[in-house]
């Protein structure tokens, strides 16, 4: 900021001077020159004047301005007294334009304020012209919102009330006519500002305003009805101001009180948070503090307000509406009439002097008594509700003094020692009323305690709003009328209850039960027969009337009433005399609360749908009960009633959600059962059982809750657990001997092994809970074995390891109780001290730990104390019930089980030889029962111990489980698990490599073991025994047929296989043992027998069905989804050949026929062959050096009865020849000569195998092969290969290939010769072998049957077949290679005949066929001695190359019109032949290659044209549905010109 001017300097120079002089001139008499005047001054201040007002205000500093403004003031008090006259007109214009001109005004308005005061002392005229500019000028600024963190603002607005304080002494009337209009307006700014001014004059111009005061007043009535929180704080502040200065005396000051008092009951609300710069709300808190604040001052402070207040605050005590106003009424009042009783003791502080208005001491006695009951809220009104109680005492009655001067301190004294937390709203509500009693004994006045109940009835409706005291009140009414002596006033009062009762509020129909109950301790006959007057009364009829399905309304209604009525009897049961109470409950309580519950509907029952009756029947029967228990002949009171009421609480049990606990509902109804369970007569075996059925299953299956932040569990949680542990104590005490201990724990096992743990922990608790119980109250009179420890022991001992901390100290608890009860029945004492078992309680440390190897080591110390402590007898219930445990879901229990088995049959085992039958017997049944991981693990020992000595049997037995064969239903994560260090120590080394895994299991994920394949698992453990297993596994397998054929109907063409049972189990059981990491060394001993066995089965069981009831479970499996790994026999076999492949180390083979699709091939009819090759191509090149023994094994199975078996070994040794493993292995002469005797088998499917091997001897040994390189060779991968361009080396062909290439042809041509194939697919596949064979057949060889081969084939040129046609034609190309140009007459015959077929099967609509077609062609060219046309062929028939077909049929017959002229004849004939071709490709060809014939033919050669039988042939053509056809026809047609 710059410096302000020199000018400005001087104006502030100028307004201190000015200052100084006024501040000298006030204080005159101590000046030091008394001679000084004002008017010294006059001629220089009015110089400064002008020069500041005319020239230096003008100018457009800013600074400037504010400073001559600020001066401005100060000097118009010097100025002469008619020089001030004559400037005011000019001179508060200029000063009230700076408004518009300066943001901060506060200078401005001070200023003014001078100017306004100077212009005042003099009496200026000027003022009364200028005042409706400077008020509203002045009133803008009052109305500018106020703001705290701004204080400029705040003295601006002091300055501009100052103002308005110069301009009400001078102008009252005039400025009350502008203000109070503002009033009337509804903007708030506006009121609040004008509310503002007329309290501040109110102040500031008293004496002027006096005579204003009933204008004053009237002109509030529109501020008071404003809802603006502001504009109320203003009117509370201007009502403050009034009280002051004697307003409220007026006419209308009662109204003004109002007022206060309402805002004293506004609701308080939490401080707002910190308001923006532009908010202007208020907080209605602040508005209700400054007038709680102002009407305790105004009670105070101002004497003169006494009479006003005084008695006239009495009657907001009582309105509804007033409530919130209560706590500063009462302090007030009694203020002032702390004041009165000092001015009059003995007295009566109100006189009513028919003051109607005015409450009645009964109606203020009620109304600060039942507020009294929530003494915190409002500020703390219970505390001045009995304060003013205190002061009024003599007021409510005479008698009263000395009583309350007592007791209402000790009331007070007792809510100073809590807080509104730490209150026990029930015990205060006691004080209270034992208050009321004391209160009603004192007076013992009939009348006065009628007139009491009268008026507290009178304001119930009051309290409709606040639930806890109106419930109080009713409580208070109760205590009133039990006061009464006058029965007719007692029964009037409990009708108008009844009759007036809300129903639909629980509150209500609590406080109106309490209140009967109450009652009846004095009028018990009276408040019976009031109750059953209303239930017979009209009112209730008539709504039991209306009472039906169509009428939801009404019927929520009757419940409600119900569900009151019902309440009211179990309170008054529970308060009514003992003495008087066993005559009536069974006929006037209990008759009444089933009536009043039951409905009945025609004559039927209808069950109740509300919870609220269910809830009050339920406290009622509980309340009742109690109260006949507590009588004094309660033990041998007979309750007829007992077992409905308690069929009637388990049918509430039971409708409970078993999953969430909402509602007290279950907590009640357990309470009744236990107080009803006490009374006689005892309940029955089955009715006791199904309550405690009941109320278990309501309970245990409860879903936790979350706890809360200090780790609590709910209270109403917390509450109904106790109430069921009260219930299960209750019905053991009536039967304390072991049988009915046992019964109790039978009903908590199904919980005590529940897989979820909050279950086994609450059970545990309750059991822990029961024997604690029994303990302690046990008596033996004889001695008596305690028959059932052992199954118990059983039961909790294995909980020690359980996965919650809780249940585990539970269960250790269980276990001290139990052995203390053992040594209960032995004669100990109860307080003997057993050194062994009080070990258990050092052990509960080490159960606090979630270590397993803590929590083992734990079970082990604990099995050591049991076997100590268990009787001989007990050991084997013991140990078959934690078999039974083996079975648990919790693995850390099955493992305890198992650790504290193992304890046991170390310690005591010696006991148990002749119980070795019986025990795996429980674990073969207990596995069949479990699925679990866990337990199929800890049975693994046992069953390798048995097989380690009787193998066979073991093998049979488990051979004999049903398939299948228990296939897991646990995740892959599950599939394999370590019983880790912590049960480590506990095992022997042979049970621990049981339970370790090894290598990771070869078997997919999802399709691991079950519990009958883990036993079989166990078996592959030791390698000895794991060799005995699966041999004899291969004699199950293939000793007995592996199908049996059936028809599944009558008429069926073909009779069904179904697999036999045995092999199959074998099978699965083969894959089993396989499957097993451990069983490798015995797989690699005896994996040629198995690969060949498997091999064979997989194929006798192709298409093999199961048993159909081995069907119907495979299909309930699939359904369920359970199902991992298909029973299919086929597909079990090739399970259990990939285990042995891969248990043998061959993974890679696996994995190649996984990516070929092998496997599944393997598993189908039309792949099954296919897939054998794939597995013999894998298996000789991943592992070549097994394959001599496993072809010896499969040499022996050729001579096979099954036709399927022998298919597979030839196809797998075939596929064999096509790799050169079996010539490195020098296995090719066996396999030549077993695939040569294959010929003659009776199956053309394995002579065409046998051919295909032979033909794989072209590419098994390129390496030994003579000759010149073979172009062609096979592509494999369908039944028929088609051939393909291979490059290969020239190579020496091995002797003894060489010797067997006589053989070879003749078993190829003895293949074309095949009559006993239907299908010719022998020949097919000697076609195909011959053209792989022809590149190494010796020149001398293939002469001999050349001639032969081609005639034989031909017919295949045209075959249906795709395949058959490419084969033939691909082999005629081969044949024509084998001449090399040196091709004899009678072969080139063969070749001319063919020569049309192939050129027109270039057009053949199938591309092999065609690619055939272009690799004859060219194979023939260099043997039509025509160089034209074999070099015509090579250029357009190269594989790959486009053919513009119609060019290069011209251009060939033109060459053969002119090398071959000869041969038109056989030429047009074959053409013909194929214009009734069945392609329509062929058929427009053919009419081509006839008119590309006739076009060339020479002229003397055209006599051999048949051109009558060529011209009817084309005609026929040209009617062809095709349309190529028919445009070819027409196209030779016109090449035919020639010949006309």
């Amino acid at each position: 900021m710059g410096r302000p001017p020199l000018t400005a300097w001087v104006a502030t120079a100028l307004q201190r001077f000015s200052e100084s002089t006024l501040e000298y001139l006030a204080d005159l008499d101590q000046a030091p020159d008394p001679t000084v005047r004002k008017d010294a001054f006059a001629t220089d201040i009015f110089s400064a004047y002008d020069i500041l007002f005319h020239h230096w205000l003008q100018s457009r500093e800013a600074k400037l301005r504010l400073a001559v403004v600020e001066a401005l003031g100060p000097m118009s008090h010097l100025l002469p007294s008619e020089k001030l006259e004559e400037q005011l007109p000019k001179l508060l214009p200029g000063v009230l334009g700076l408004y518009k001109k300066h943001a901060e005004t506060v200078h401005v308005s001070r200023s003014l304020g001078q100017i306004l005061e100077a212009a005042a002392s003099v009496g200026s005229r000027t003022l009364d012209v200028q005042l409706d500019s400077l008020l509203a000028a002045l009133h803008a600024q009052i109305c500018v919102p106020v703001e705290s963190s701004s204080p400029l603002v705040m003295s601006n607005q002091k300055e501009v009330l100052r103002c308005f304080t110069v301009l009400a002494c001078c102008s009252p009337d005039r400025l009350l006519a502008f203000l109070l209009p503002k009033l009337d307006t509804s903007n708030e700014r506006t009121r609040v500002g004008t509310l503002q001014v007329v309290r501040h004059i109110i102040n500031s111009a008293a004496a002027q305003m006096e005579v204003k005061q009933p204008f004053i007043l009237s002109s509030m009535k529109l501020p008071l009805l404003d809802n603006n929180s502001k504009v109320k704080r203003a009117v509370v502040q201007v009502i403050s101001a009034m009280a002051h200065h004697g307003y409220l005396e007026q006419p209308g000051g009662e109204a003004m009180i109002e007022y206060i008092v309402q805002q004293c009951a506004l609701p308080p609300e939490a401080e707002p948070q910190k308001l923006g710069a532009n908010s202007e709300a208020l907080a209605a808190d602040s508005v209700r503090a400054i007038s709680v604040s102002t009407l305790y001052l105004v009670s105070t402070t101002v004497d003169r307000m006494g009479d006003v207040l005084w008695p006239y605050l009495f009657e907001f005590l009582v309105p509804v509406r007033f409530t919130g106003a209560l706590t500063p009424l009462c302090r007030s009042l009694v203020h002032l009439a702390q004041k009165r009783q000092e001015a009059g003791a003995h007295a009566l502080l109100i006189q009513y002097n028919g003051n109607v208005t005015l409450p009645s001491p009964y109606a203020m006695a009620t109304r600060l008594l039942a507020v009294s009951s929530s003494p915190y809220l409002g500020d703390g009104r219970g505390a001045a509700s009995l304060r003013l109680l205190s002061v009024l005492h003599r007021d409510i009655h005479p008698m009263l003094g000395q009583r309350w001067a007592t007791a209402i301190p000790l009331l007070l004294e007792h809510l100073d020692g809590y807080t509104e937390e730490t209150l026990s709203r029930k015990e205060w509500e006691e004080k209270l009323l034992m208050f009321l009693r004391d209160t009603l004994a004192v007076v013992s006045d009939n009348t006065w305690i009628c007139q009491l109940s009268l008026e507290m009835c009178k304001q119930l409706p009051s309290y409709n709003g606040t639930p806890l005291e109106k419930n109080f009140l009713y409580k208070c009414i109760g205590t009133t009328l039990g006061a009464a002596s006058s029965k007719e006033v007692v029964r009037k009062h409990l009708q108008e209850l009844l009759e007036t009762a809300r129903y639909q509020e629980e509150s209500e129909r609590e406080g109106l039960a309490c209140c009967f109950g109450i009652c009846a301790s004095s009028h018990l006959d009276d408040t019976l027969a009031q109750l059953e007057d209303f239930v017979k009364s009209d009112v209730f009829r008539k709504s039991a009337g209306i009472f039906n399905i169509f009428k939801d309304r009404s019927e929520n209604e009757v419940e409600k009433v119900k569900s009151a009525l019902i309440l009211c009897y179990g309170h008054v049961a529970a308060r009514a005399p003992r003495e008087l109470l066993l005559a009536r409950v069974e006929s006037d309580i209990f008759r009444n609360m089933s009536q009043c519950f039951s409905t009945k509907v025609l004559g039927i029952k209808v069950e109740t749908k509300d919870l609220g009756l269910r809830l009050c029947l339920a406290q009622s029967v509980c309340m009742a009960s109690q109260a006949v228990r507590s009588s004094s002949h309660g033990s041998s009171f007979q309750l007829l009633r007992k077992p409905e009421l308690v069929a009637q609480m388990m049918e509430f049990i039971k409708a409970e959600p078993s999953d969430s606990l909402r509602t007290p509902m279950r907590k009640k109804a357990m309470l009744a059962c236990t107080y009803l369970a006490s009374l006689e007569p005892a309940l029955e075996g089955q009715a006791q059982a199904d309550l405690i059925h009941s109320c278990l299953h309501s309970i245990m299956a409860v879903l936790p809750e979350p706890e809360g932040v200090d780790g609590h569990q709910e209270p109403l949680y917390l509450d109904t657990m106790q109430a069921l542990k009260d219930l299960l104590t209750s019905l053991l005490q009536r039967n304390m001997t072991p049988q009915g201990l046992q019964v109790m724990v039978e009903h908590l096992s199904p919980w005590i092994k529940s897989p979820r743990g909050h279950e086994r922990v609450r059970a545990l608790g309750l059991s822990a809970c029961l024997l604690q119980h029994f303990l302690k109250h046990l008596h033996i009179s004889a001695l008596v074995p305690f028959h059932n420890l052992g199954l118990l022991l059983g039961l909790f001992s294995p909980r020690c390891a359980d996965l919650w901390p809780a249940t585990r100290q539970e269960a250790v608890s269980c276990v001290y109780s139990l052995l203390y009860l053992q040594l209960g029945y032995e004669g100990f004492s109860r307080d003997y001290q057993d050194d062994v078992v009080e070990q258990l309680l050092t052990l509960k440390d080490g159960l606090e730990h979630p270590d397993p190897a803590i929590l083992f080591h734990t079970c082990h110390s604990v099995a050591q104390i049991i076997g100590k402590r268990l009787p001989p007898d007990q050991l084997i219930s013991l140990l078959l019930t934690l078999f039974e445990g083996l079975g648990d879901p919790d693995q850390n229990c099955s493992r305890a089980a198992t650790v504290i088995v193992n304890c046991l049959l170390k310690e005591r085992g010696h006991v148990l030889l002749e119980k070795v039958p019986e025990i795996v017997s429980v674990l073969r049944s207990k596995l069949q029962e479990t699925h679990g991981e866990h337990v199929l693990q800890a049975a693994q020992h046992s069953v390798y111990v048995l097989a380690a000595r009787h193998h066979a049997a073991v093998v049979s037995s488990l051979l004999g489980s049903p398939l299948p064969f228990d296939r897991s239903r646990l995740s892959a994560s599950a599939a394999v698990t370590s019983p880790g260090p912590s049960l480590s120590a506990f095992l022997c080394p042979r049970s621990l490599a049981l339970l370790t895994p090894g290598p990771p299991d070869c078997r997919p994920l999802g399709q691991r073991k079950g519990h009958t394949c883990t036993l079989w698992r166990a078996l592959a453990v030791e390698p000895g025994l794991a060799t005995q297993v699966l041999g004899l596994l291969l004699e199950k397998m293939s000793g007995d047929v592996p199908f049996k054929e059936s028809r599944a109907f009558l008429l069926s063409s073909a009779p069904d296989r179904v697999a036999t049972l045995l092999p199959l189990a074998a099978t699965c059981a083969l894959y089993e043992v396989a499957s097993a990491p451990a069983s490798g060394p015995a797989v690699l001993e005896l994996y040629p027998q198995l690969f060949a066995a498997l091999l064979l089965r997989v194929s006798c069981t192709v298409g093999v069905q199961l048993p159909r009831n081995l069907q119907a479970k495979e299909r309930k499996s699939a359904s369920s989804g359970l199902a991992s790994r298909s029973l299919e026999p086929c597909s079990s076999a090739v399970d259990a050949l990939q285990a042995v492949l891969l248990r043998g180390g061959n993974d890679d083979v696996v994995q190649r026929m996984e990516l070929e699709g092998g496997w599944q091939l393997l598993r189908t009819s039309a792949g099954h062959e296919e897939g054998v090759t794939r597995l013999a191509s894998a298996m000789a090149k991943f592992a070549g050096p097994r394959l001599p023994l496993m072809m010896k094994a499969l040499f022996a199975t050729q001579s096979s009865v099954y036709e399927m078996q022998r298919v597979s070994s030839t196809a797998f040794l075939a596929e064999l020849l096509s790799s050169n493993t079996a010539n490195d292995l020098m296995l090719l002469e066996s396999l030549l000569d077993n695939l040569l005797a294959r010929q003659k088998d009776t199956c053309a499917r394995v002579r065409r195998l046998a051919l295909r091997g032979l033909a794989n001897v072209a590419s098994g040994s390129p390496d030994k092969v003579r000759g010149w390189p073979a172009l062609w060779g096979p592509v494999r991968g369908r039944e028929t290969a088609e051939l393909q361009p291979v490059r290969r080396p020239r190579c020496v062909w091995h002797p003894q290939v060489r010797a067997h290439g006589p053989q070879l042809l003749t078993a190829m041509i003895g293949g074309l010769d095949d009559g006993d194939d239907p299908h010719s697919l022998v020949a097919l596949e000697a076609m195909v072998g011959l053209a792989r064979l022809l590149d190494l057949v010796e020149a001398w060889d293939l002469r001999s049957v050349l001639l032969h081969v081609a005639i034989r084939i031909r017919p295949f040129f045209d075959s249906e077949k795709v395949e058959f046609r490419s084969a033939s034609i691909r082999l005629f190309g081969h044949l024509n290679k084998a001449c090399q140009g040196e091709c004899e007459d009678v072969f080139l015959e063969q070749l001319v005949g063919g020569l049309a077929p192939l050129l027109l099967h270039l057009q053949d609509p199938q591309p092999p066929v065609a690619a055939a077609c272009r690799f004859a062609l060219r194979m023939c060219g260099p043997n039509l001695e025509c160089e034209e046309l074999a070099a015509i062929f090579q250029k357009h028939l190269q594989e790959g190359r486009g053919l513009h077909f119609g060019e290069f049929l011209n251009t060939t017959c033109k060459h053969l019109m002119h090398h071959f002229p000869d041969l038109l004849g056989r030429l047009l004939s074959t053409s013909l032949f194929y214009f009734k071709s069945s392609w329509e490709d062929i058929r427009a060809a053919a009419p081509m290659l006839t008119g590309f014939l006739a076009l060339h033919v020479e002229a003397e050669r055209r006599p051999q044209v048949d051109l009558e039988q060529l011209l009817a042939a084309l005609q026929l053509l040209l009617k062809d549905p095709a349309p190529a056809v028919r445009v070819k026809a027409a196209e030779t047609l016109g090449r035919l010109v020639k010949f006309a």
